[in-house]
């Protein structure tokens, strides 16, 4: 854009009142937990929370439903990690989405948005770094393997990483392995040291097949609904290790959908674009 071309009005009001949450005061004062339940479907998710099957979840408020920062986890974890995370669906303007965190010096005369943390750095997980967190990466998918120059990307972000392949997609208990790990971390970690703690959650990715206790071996609705209960049950023995080290602040969500031939016009997984691929549940909040 020219120096000299008009700017949108929307964009020259400004930014709005920014998120509910009030980032400035939770960073360094309280540990954050970030859980991508990655591949989540909104209304499987939703259906799931209405049916109770979700007691957990259920417990910290309703699924939002937002719109994912990408179509798989690649370019989505890209958007999320600096600042980006899925943004409500509605015709509010982009100068008035909620951010809970922004990189420091980019767009609109260089001001941040209201209660958003600005960070210094390419990521926020640097910038809580900065602060004097200490940033853990439990993987899941490929992409946060370290076994491939593309999945040291993201785990090279993080001060300590961790993946096996008991935490990838094929295993069934690959939810509770995670914990373990996340556990074993916590413990290691001085109680007076903040702790961002990112955690791939990748049983609701497909195969996911294996948790449907009529067995088969197909992915679909069922099975898909079926990983986020197991995932869901497996919740509070980490939830419990964050509230014995104090206050903690939660950010939960999927990073995108995926599709099912039977139900979503022939689409299968994710990669492109589609409904049910771009559109997310979320919840953030207080342990």
């Amino acid at each position: 854009m020219s120096e000299h071309a008009e700017v949108p009005q929307s964009i020259s009001q400004g930014w709005g009142q920014g998120s509910d949450i009030n980032m400035n005061e939770v960073v360094g004062s309280h540990d954050i937990l970030f859980l991508c339940l990655d591949t989540l479907r909104y209304d499987v998710a939703k259906s799931s929370e209405e049916k109770g099957n979700t007691p957990v979840l259920n417990r910290y408020g309703e699924w939002e439903k937002r719109g994912a920062a990408g179509n798989f986890t690649y370019p989505s974890h890209h958007a999320m990690f600096s600042g980006f995370l899925p943004s409500p669906i509605n015709d509010t303007p982009m100068t008035k989405k909620p951010m809970l965190f922004f990189p420091k010096g980019i767009g609109m005369g260089k001001v941040s948005p209201p209660n958003s943390f600005a960070f210094e750095g390419s990521t926020f997980v640097q910038g809580l770094e900065k602060v004097g967190y200490e940033t853990v990466c439990i993987g899941g998918v490929s992409f946060f393997d370290n076994h491939s120059d593309i999945g040291k990307v993201f785990p090279a972000m993080f001060r300590q990483s961790y993946w096996n392949p008991r935490f990838g997609c094929t295993g069934k208990d690959s939810t509770v392995h995670q914990i373990e790990k996340a556990l074993e971390v916590l413990d290691s970690t001085p109680e007076d040291k903040r702790v961002f703690m990112y955690i791939n959650i990748c049983a609701i990715h497909y195969p996911n097949y294996f948790y449907l206790e009529q067995g088969g071996k197909n992915d679909g609705l069922e099975s898909h609904a079926a990983a986020l209960q197991y995932v869901d049950a497996q919740l509070p023995v980490l939830f419990d290790a964050f509230k014995r080290r104090g206050k903690t602040f939660v950010i939960a969500c999927s990073d995108h959908g995926s599709c099912y031939p039977e139900v979503d016009d022939g689409y299968l997984f994710h990669g492109f674009n589609h409904p049910t691929v771009n559109t997310v549940p979320y919840k953030h909040f207080f342990l």
